[in-house]
C-alpha cells in the first residue's frame, strides 16, 4: 500500500504536470521522492484482452513520459568556508559587498596566490645566484656562502611547496611571501662586501703580475744575451742551380706518358743491377704514392754512376741498397756481419769500400724510409729522418760494421770511438705522409754533390717528375 500511495503522488505530480500546472518543486513539503524509484520495463498490451483498472500495467500506463527539460535537482554536501570566506547554500561565497563562484574563485585566488609566491622566490634565487658568482671570485668565506645560499634554496621549496598543498590561510601565505623578501639595507651591505673582496684579490693579482712581468723581462734579457754569445749561422753563400734545372716541354711529355701507359710495359732495364722497370713500378713517382724499392735502389745507382762520370765533381760515395741494412741486422743477436761480408768486395765493386768518403744506408722503419750515412770523410755516423726521428741502434750497427769491415777488407783495426753520433736536425722536413721516400733519396743526391740540404717541401712535385725523367733515360744528372 506504500508503493501505490508513492506512486499515486507521483501519477498526480505528473498529471497536474500534463494539465499546464507548475511542477512541485523539491523544497515543498508535499514534495517525497523514493530513494531508489522503481523501473519497469515495457509492457505491451495485447490488444482485445482487458486490463484491470487496478493493475500495474494500467497504473504505469497513466504515467506521461518524462520530458528531458525537467531534471531532477541533485544535492550536495558543501563545502565548509576557508579564508574567512562565507558560502551559502546556492554555492557562491561573498567578500565583503560582491559574490563569486564558489570552486571557480577558489581554484582562482589559491593559483594568483601560488604563482606570486613562486615569482617572488625565483627573484629571490636570482639575487642570490649572482651573488654567489661574484663572491666566488675572491674565493674567501666560499664555504659559507654556499651553505647560506642552500638555506634560502630549502626556504623557498618550503613555501612554494606549502602553498601549493592549498591548506594555508590568507595570513599565513603572507607570512611566507615577508620570508622570500629580502631588505634593501641588507642588498647594500652584501654588494660593498662583494665590492671589497673583489678589490683586495685585484689588488694581490696585481702584484703577482707585477712579479711575472719582471721574470718574463728577466727571461727575455738572458734569451736575447744567448742568442748574441751563439755563433752566427752559416748561410749558403749561393742556391746551387744543377738540382733546381726545370724541365723542358717535351721531357714533361715523356714522363706523362710512362705514367699513364700500359703498366705491364718495361720501359727500362738496368743491366749492371739487373733491375727492370714498368709502368706499373713506376707509378709510385706520381704525387701522393710511396716509392718502393725498385724505383730506390735503381736511382741510388745512377747516383754512383753520376760519380764515375765525373769524379772530380762529385765526393767519393757508395750506395747500398734497400737490402742490406735488413741483411746486417737480421742474427739472432740482431747484427750479423757474415751476412754481407761479401757485398764489397774488390770484384764487385771495383774500389775499396774503406776509400769512400761517405758510404749512405738506406734504412726502412717499417712504414717510413730515413737515411743513414757512415762519415768517414768527419769520422760522424749521420742519422738523417725527414720527421725528426731518432734511432740509436741504426748508428750502433753501422759502428759496429765499419770496425768489421776494415779489420775483414785491409786487416786494420780502426778506433770508431771518438767518432761522432749526429742526428741532423736542421735539415728539410716533409709535412705530409707519403713523401719520406723522395726526402731521403734527396739527401743522398745533395751531400753527394757536397751541397747543403737547400730544398724543402715545395719542391717535392718537381723531383718526383725529374727522378722519373732520369730513371727513364738512366742518367742522373
Amino acid at each position: 500500500m506504500g508503493g501505490l500511495t508513492i506512486n499515486r503522488k507521483r501519477g498526480d505530480e505528473f498529471s497536474s504536470l500534463s494539465s499546464g500546472g507548475r511542477p512541485k518543486l523539491h523544497r515543498s513539503p508535499d514534495f517525497h521522492a523514493s530513494k531508489r524509484p522503481r523501473r519497469f520495463p515495457p509492457m505491451q498490451q495485447s490488444p482485445g484482452r482487458a486490463v484491470p483498472s487496478k493493475s500495474a500495467v494500467s497504473r504505469i500506463s497513466r504515467y506521461p513520459e518524462a520530458t528531458s527539460e525537467l531534471r531532477r535537482e541533485v544535492h550536495a554536501p558543501v563545502r565548509a568556508s576557508k579564508f574567512g570566506s562565507s558560502a551559502s547554500v546556492s554555492g557562491r561565497i561573498s567578500f565583503g559587498n560582491e559574490e563569486y563562484g564558489g570552486s571557480d574563485f577558489m581554484g582562482n585566488r589559491l593559483t594568483s596566490k601560488y604563482n606570486r609566491a613562486k615569482a617572488s622566490a625565483l627573484r629571490a634565487l636570482r639575487y642570490l645566484t649572482r651573488e654567489t658568482e661574484v663572491i666566488d671570485l675572491g674565493r674567501r668565506n666560499l664555504g659559507r656562502r654556499k651553505d647560506e645560499n642552500r638555506a634560502a634554496g630549502y626556504a623557498q621549496e618550503s613555501v612554494v611547496s606549502e602553498l601549493s598543498n592549498g591548506d594555508v590561510g590568507m595570513e599565513t601565505a603572507e607570512k611566507m611571501l615577508d620570508m622570500l623578501s629580502l631588505d634593501p639595507d641588507d642588498l647594500e651591505v652584501l654588494s660593498k662586501s662583494a665590492y671589497q673582496k673583489l678589490l683586495e684579490d685585484a689588488r694581490r693579482r696585481d702584484a703577482k703580475l707585477g712579479n711575472l712581468d719582471f721574470e718574463i723581462k728577466l727571461h727575455e734579457e738572458k734569451r736575447s744575451l744567448l742568442q748574441e754569445l751563439r755563433p752566427p749561422k752559416k748561410s749558403d753563400e749561393r742556391v746551387p742551380i744543377e738540382p733546381f734545372i726545370p724541365l723542358t716541354d717535351g721531357e714533361e711529355a715523356e714522363v706523362q706518358r710512362a705514367l699513364s701507359g700500359n703498366r705491364r710495359r718495361v720501359l727500362v732495364n738496368h743491366k749492371n743491377s739487373g733491375i727492370q722497370i714498368t709502368g706499373e713500378t713506376l707509378l709510385c713517382l706520381r704525387p701522393g704514392a710511396w716509392l718502393n724499392d725498385e724505383v730506390i735502389n735503381l736511382y741510388l745507382e745512377l747516383l754512383k754512376e753520376r760519380e764515375k762520370r765525373n769524379p772530380q765533381k762529385f765526393l767519393k760515395c757508395h750506395f747500398f741498397n734497400t737490402f742490406f741494412y735488413k741483411k746486417l741486422t737480421s742474427g739472432r743477436s740482431g747484427y750479423d756481419y757474415n751476412a754481407v761480408r761479401r757485398w764489397t768486395t774488390q770484384r764487385k765493386l771495383g774500389y775499396s769500400l774503406i776509400d769512400c768518403d761517405k758510404i749512405f744506408v738506406p734504412i726502412h722503419q717499417e712504414i717510413h724510409w730515413c737515411l743513414a750515412i757512415i762519415n768517414k770523410k768527419d769520422e760522424k755516423f749521420q742519422y738523417l729522418d725527414s720527421l725528426g726521428g731518432r734511432d740509436s741502434r741504426v748508428l750502433r750497427a753501422l759502428a759496429r760494421y765499419i770496425v768489421d769491415e776494415v779489420k775483414e777488407k785491409s786487416g786494420k783495426d780502426i778506433d770508431v770511438g771518438l767518432w761522432e753520433q749526429e742526428y741532423v736536425s736542421d735539415l728539410p722536413a716533409q709535412e705530409n705522409g707519403f713523401d719520406c721516400g723522395m726526402f731521403m733519396i734527396k739527401y743522398a743526391d745533395f751531400y753527394s754533390r757536397g751541397f747543403g740540404l737547400c730544398f724543402n717541401q715545395d719542391h717535392m712535385p718537381y723531383f718526383r717528375q725529374r727522378t722519373a725523367k732520369e730513371i727513364l733515360r738512366l742518367r742522373a744528372d
